[in-house]
């Protein structure tokens, strides 16, 4: 029972850490190509723009950016903690 413990909930290694760098590059990612599309949408559709489709926008980019910024901030203390 003692090594069922020790396996399944025990702590892990340090290449464990990579799973929060790869989630970060992916956010980093999503949020390049969310900024360029919302760029790209409002220089189309200037004339009809109102507050209601930028604010959108921009919620969205800040969820982004706060998922990317939070898995790089975790990558960061897994792999300090485990140095």
């Amino acid at each position: 029972m003692n090594s069922f413990m020790a396996n399944y909930f025990g702590p892990l290694d340090k290449s464990a850490c990579n799973y929060f760098l790869i989630i970060s590059v992916i956010f980093f990612v999503a949020l390049v190509i969310a900024l360029i599309t919302e760029l790209m949408f409002v220089f189309r559709n200037y004339g009809r723009l109102n507050f209601r489709i930028i604010s959108n926008g921009l919620l969205i980019l800040f969820n982004i950016f706060i998922a990317y910024f939070m898995n790089r901030l975790l990558y960061t203390m897994c792999n300090r903690s485990l140095a």
